[in-house]
């Protein structure tokens, strides 16, 4: 058993999933919380502020999506854990376009399911650690990464980042030039590598060059990598 006290918030109306998830979590140590739609999920996530949002897609009273969305107006870094049906393909991409942080497809397995959360924990462990060890100014042309602060700025304007984004970036800037595939990114920033996750880096890049570029189609800092993946600017290639 862990000995961390992660707080957890599962949103999911299928009784007996919610029930399995919340005695798998509540083993490993977790201190976790349960609602059943969506409304409630959202009054129950001010009360809490949790470390963690698990968070089906279909829910009565507001749906997952509309739940996002607003946990994202008020906290942009909390990791968010989506489920998501196997058929609903158009919806794993939108959930994360509006700020998830990953995905699961149901069925999933429990221990994949534990996997997945203590990557999430541990990643936000190695970032703050990172950020009590880092001190200095990233820079690139336009684009700043105060790492002491967690804030990044282009030009005169402060970017809003969710905290994979910002790792996202952080990696990159830190190793210009170099290619990642999809599968390096997601060991590198989410922790784990399985196949038929690609949605999560490329929504995650989407979102980040959206914010980043300014032209997203044509982008100056997150080079695509034709067969292989993306890449940072190097210094050659700044204007």
């Amino acid at each position: 058993m862990m000995s961390q006290s992660h707080t957890i918030l599962v949103v999911e109306d299928n009784t007996d999933l919610q029930n399995l998830l919340k005695i798998n979590l509540r083993d490993q140590g977790y201190n976790v919380f349960t609602a059943s739609d969506g409304k409630a999920g959202l009054d129950l996530f001010g009360e809490l502020h949790p470390d963690l949002v698990v968070l089906d897609l279909m829910l009565p009273k507001i749906d997952g999506f509309d739940v996002c969305k607003k946990i994202r107006k008020k906290n942009r870094l909390i990791p968010i854990l989506m489920l998501t049906a196997k058929s609903e393909e158009v919806d794993k991409v939108l959930g994360l376009e509006l700020g998830a942080d990953d995905y699961m497809t149901k069925p999933f397995s429990i221990r994949e399911f534990l996997a997945r959360v203590k990557a999430m924990f541990r990643r936000i462990d190695l970032s703050l650690n990172q950020e009590d060890s880092d001190e200095g100014i990233l820079q690139f042309d336009e684009l700043q990464v105060d790492t002491t602060k967690r804030k990044v700025t282009l030009g005169d304007e402060v970017i809003e980042l969710t905290s994979k984004e910002y790792e996202l970036l952080l990696l990159f800037f830190n190793n210009p030039g170099k290619a990642y595939s999809r599968s390096e990114l997601l060991n590198s920033v989410w922790g784990y590598s399985y196949d038929g996750y690609s949605h999560t880096v490329n929504s995650h890049i989407n979102r980040l060059r959206s914010k980043i570029e300014t032209d997203p189609a044509n982008p100056h800092y997150i080079r695509t990598v034709w067969g292989v993946g993306y890449r940072f600017a190097d210094v050659e290639e700044s204007r």
